[in-house]
């Protein structure tokens, strides 16, 4: 019993935040999330890695592992990714982002947060900080077809990762105030990001539903397959462990849409948005099992 209470726990601050967010962006559907998507990514992101990074027990070689970790799970989604839309004929280049890249911002940190407490947060964040430079790298190389260093230079997120790291790898303290400061915007951050994830649901609609359930079940299912597989290969245990499998099981990251819509033609960003809506909404099912089972046996 003990057990589901805490699943309850850590699930229903997610969900309902997702849900207030979904029902404003009914409400008011000329609502713009830019405004959030900028603040999160420039200012509140940013705080949430040095925070977490920089007030937990999380050392240099945490990081570095999960580095590792992450740089092979998405290699090895890269290959599933392209033989699935090579079978299917489809852009192996569009449309290759929403199924290699995870939800592991708006979604995966806060429900690290919730089951693992600060270094839950902490290890959640060094894996988003991995994603999002594959973001600003990989998917605009992806969506547009062609390389560019300015999106990797304007991304805050990079050097507050950097910034982060320094001080973790001297073990230099944060003062005080700038660990309040962060502490403050990043818990903020956790829920203007969820707000921000149900009103971006509200706003994109499914165009293709064969396909994009096709390509969800490539993400939620075969992803935290894959994170479990990763969890017994490289034999982590507790917190590691469980943020592994979690942040694996990820739907496809609301990002992919916002790049592609910025650099891709409107049939690829139409699959791109019906990809992570639906993944997103298969995941209320699939995440509330994927956390049960890490707080079961990851804890």
């Amino acid at each position: 019993m003990e057990l589901y209470i805490k699943l309850f726990e850590v699930l229903f601050p997610v969900f309902l935040t997702i849900g207030i967010g979904y029902w404003y962006g009914k409400k008011e559907p000329k609502f713009d999330t830019k405004f959030i998507t900028n603040l999160s990514g420039n200012i509140g992101l940013p705080c949430i890695i040095f925070y977490s990074l920089t007030s937990s027990n999380a050392d240099f070689d945490l990081f570095l592992r999960f580095l590792y970790y992450m740089l092979l799970y998405v290699g090895l989604f890269a290959v599933i990714g392209v033989l699935v839309l090579k079978i299917l004929n489809k852009d192996i280049y569009r449309l290759l982002p929403p199924l290699i890249l995870p939800n592991t911002g708006n979604m995966g940190l806060p429900i690290c947060f919730f089951a693992y407490g600060k270094l839950g947060l902490a290890i959640a964040a060094a894996v988003t900080s991995v994603v999002v430079v594959f973001h600003f790298s990989l998917n605009i190389l992806l969506a547009s077809r062609k390389f560019s260093f300015k999106p990797l230079i304007n991304c805050v997120s990079i050097y507050a990762l950097i910034i982060s790291l320094f001080f973790v790898y001297f073990k230099i303290p944060s003062p005080k105030f700038i660990e309040n400061a962060t502490f403050l915007i990043a818990y903020s951050t956790i829920f203007l990001v969820l707000m921000s994830l149900g009103v971006a649901l509200s706003k994109l609609k499914i165009f293709s539903f064969n396909e994009s359930l096709f390509f969800s079940f490539v993400r939620i299912i075969i992803g935290p397959l894959v994170g479990f597989g990763f969890v017994r290969m490289f034999n982590l245990a507790g917190i590691e462990a469980g943020v592994m499998f979690i942040q694996t099981s990820m739907p496809s990251a609301v990002l992919t849409y916002l790049i592609g819509e910025i650099y891709s033609p409107r049939k690829i960003v139409d699959s791109i948005a019906s990809t992570v809506v639906l993944s997103t909404f298969l995941s209320f099912i699939t995440i509330p099992i994927v956390v049960f089972l890490a707080l079961k046996y990851f804890n």
